[in-house]
């Protein structure tokens, strides 16, 4: 009969007169060697506590026998060695003072009867077995079929059956200690004395008799008594339960593990086709970009790079003027109602604090021009009442010119001005948000370079960078860029930027002037001329010298920093915009994640500034930025999954390589 236990028992290894040991396999296939002591012999006093005792002992001991598993609880207490153990089961029972007997390997492999009922008295001293006990050779190989007795092994004593009486006896007098591999040790029973008297103890290295007492003596490091320590190795099985609920924690790691994992992995891997990342011109988002470089340019070229580094900057601009037509000599008023028009252009922001440049005559008009509009208005109203023929507007107008004034309700008063700033796309007539409100703070004349500095009641918008060392000759390549629109209705037309390649035609000496070859349409003028890195050059005005006077005239950047200078204002940068740079550099470079990032992070410091919004979104449809795509959950969930499927692997080492308990 087979003892109990978690393994398949392949064949007995060697037997003694207190146990058997035998080969077997785990669950895992693998080879172990099971030295068990007999039920009945463990229910004498003192052989479950001495089993248990020098297996403890054997694995405490320095380079000792460490053992894979063990009951100790069991009807027939059990401990399984590894391969790598050695003989473990014969030092195990030489340990305990008895004889140990291998099965021959010549010998058929059977099993005896395993030692049942109490246990027979001992007639006569038992002899050692003489030689040296060998070890089953080979690995244990399995064989079918049930055991089947084997000749050889010592049997139980004949005799009438007697109970185990008393403790277990120590040996008198010690044995002589061996040389090479462990000898058997024999006590001499006391005569007649049952089997189940007192186990002899002999040291597992030196083969040299115990003191009295379990085990070892404490003097000796090799000679630790293992029921003296408070921790100690072995403990009796006695909880099935608490490994279940080990293998229980486990499968919970692992399917933490398993569940958070493919989550992670499924949010990260979200929106990815499996194709490679193309360039693609971006959506519009609002605020919608005034100027879309990727369709006024090739994508990805320098002319975009260079259109979108100046763009978010560039500024649509509406002044609005009211006021009275006097008769100059009495101040009569020539109309009732006062007259209201408006005039349009571009301007270009050149610092964080909201400063930007213009066209001056289209902010800040001279008086003449001012009045000339007024007396305009005034002939349409008259020819819509009848009193003007319209072919006689043009006389009437040069014909009041000298004698009216344009003057605010008083005489004497300025008109009253209106002035508001828009970026990106733009509507006319609009003064509530988006729009900004501003000042003219100060103008340069015609002969000055028809300029104006005003300020935005608002902060942080995107800035232009000014090269002041631009030298502009005749056949140099620029690009402009100024507000137009497509729109009839002119109360509420919508405004977007507008862009062209240019080319320098002409160069004035005396003024520093430079004509171009085109012109991108009449609210164009106060736009921007900006070189190959997107820096702006010169500021676009009416070439009052053409019939037509059309926008191609560019004052050069030195006239524009002048009328800086003279007001104490500096063109610079801010740090979004230093963002944006670096991140046009990135994007065009072909870095789209590091891209995204970065257009993401201008995007929020400075939300006027669209076409960061925009290329963002141009950069995660090239598939550069997984990271956005993802919802934020999915790091963490990864993370936490990891982590539990390591944990979940370290316990199920742990539990594979410690002792029963």
């Amino acid at each position: 009969m087979q003892p109990d236990g978690p393994y398949r028992y392949t064949h007995l290894l060697g037997g003694s007169p207190v146990g058997k040991a035998w080969a077997a396999l785990d669950q895992q296939g693998r080879f172990v060697t099971v030295a068990v002591l007999d039920a009945t012999v463990a229910a004498a006093p003192g052989w479950r506590e001495a089993f248990a005792g020098i297996v403890n002992h054997l694995a405490q001991t320095p380079g000792g026998t460490p053992f894979v598993y063990a009951d100790f609880s069991a009807a027939a207490p059990w401990v399984a060695y590894g391969p790598e153990a050695g003989p473990a089961a014969e030092k195990l029972f030489q340990a305990l003072g008895v004889a140990y007997q291998p099965v021959p390997p010549s010998a058929p492999p059977a099993v005896s009867p395993p030692v049942s009922g109490v246990p027979h008295p001992v007639s006569g001293v038992p002899q050692p077995v003489p030689g040296v006990p060998q070890p089953a050779s080979g690995v244990p190989q399995s064989v079918s079929g049930p055991p089947q007795p084997v000749s050889g092994v010592p049997q139980p004593v004949s005799g009438a059956a007697q109970p185990a009486s008393g403790p277990p006896q120590y040996p008198s007098g010690p044995p002589q200690a061996v040389s090479g591999p462990p000898q058997p040790v024999f006590a001499a029973p006391q005569p007649a004395g049952p089997v189940s008297a007192q186990p002899v103890y002999s040291d597992p290295v030196s083969g040299a008799p115990a003191s009295p007492g379990f085990g070892p003596t404490v003097d000796d490091p090799l000679r630790h008594d293992p029921f003296s320590s408070p921790a100690r190795r072995i403990q009796p099985s006695t909880s099935r339960k608490r490994q279940g609920g080990l293998w229980i924690a486990i499968a919970a790691l692992l399917l933490v593990a398993a569940i958070g994992g493919g989550a992670g992995i499924w949010a990260i891997s979200a929106g990815d086709t499996g194709t490679p990342p193309v360039a693609t011109a971006p959506t519009e988002t609002p605020p919608q970009p005034g100027l879309k470089p990727w369709a006024e340019a090739t994508p990805r070229s320098p002319a975009e790079h260079a259109l979108a580094t100046a763009a978010p900057a560039v500024v649509f601009l509406e002044a609005i003027f009211t006021g009275y037509v006097r008769n100059k000599q009495d101040n009569a008023l020539l109309h009732p109602e006062p007259f209201t028009f408006s005039r349009r252009c571009t301007g270009v922001v050149i610092n964080r604090d909201g400063h930007l440049l213009t066209n001056g005559q289209c902010v800040a008009p001279t008086v003449d021009i001012l009045l000339e509009h007024a007396l305009g208005s005034l002939a349409d109203t008259l020819v819509a009442d009848g009193k003007l023929k319209a072919g006689e507007v043009g006389g009437y107008v040069r014909g009041r010119q000298a004698s009216s004034a344009f003057t605010g309700p008083d005489a004497g008063t300025e008109p009253a001005v209106i002035l508001h700033g828009q970026l990106n796309v733009s509507q006319g007539d609009l003064k509530d948000d988006p729009a900004i409100p501003g000042t003219v703070l100060r103008t340069f004349t015609l002969e000055e370079g028809n300029l104006a500095l005003v300020k935005l009641d608002r902060a942080d918008l995107p800035v232009a960078e000014l090269n002041t060392s631009a030298t502009i000759a005749a056949g140099t390549a620029l690009h402009v860029l100024g507000y137009a629109t497509t729109d009839a209705e002119y109360r509420s037309a919508t405004y977007t930027v507008r862009s062209a390649p240019v080319e320098v035609t002409e160069v004035d000496i005396e003024s520093s002037v430079y004509r171009i070859n085109a012109d991108i349409g009449g609210y164009s003028r106060g736009g921007i001329a900006i070189d190959a890195q997107g820096r702006v050059v010169g500021m676009l005005d009416n070439d009052l010298l053409a019939p037509e006077r059309p926008n191609r005239l560019v004052v050069p950047v030195s006239r524009m920093t002048r009328l800086l200078d003279a007001a104490g204002v500096a063109n610079q940068l801010g740090e979004p915009d230093q963002t944006y740079r670096s991140a046009l550099e990135t994007y065009f470079g072909g870095d789209e994640a590091k891209a995204a990032r970065q257009f993401a992070e201008v995007a929020e410091q400075s939300p006027t500034n669209a076409l960061a919004a925009a290329y963002r979104e141009a950069a995660v449809a090239a598939g550069g930025d997984t990271a956005e795509r993802r919802p934020g959950w999915a790091v963490p969930v990864l993370v936490v999954a990891v982590v539990a499927f390591l944990a979940g692997l370290g316990v199920l080492i742990w539990s594979r390589r410690r002792p029963n308990r």
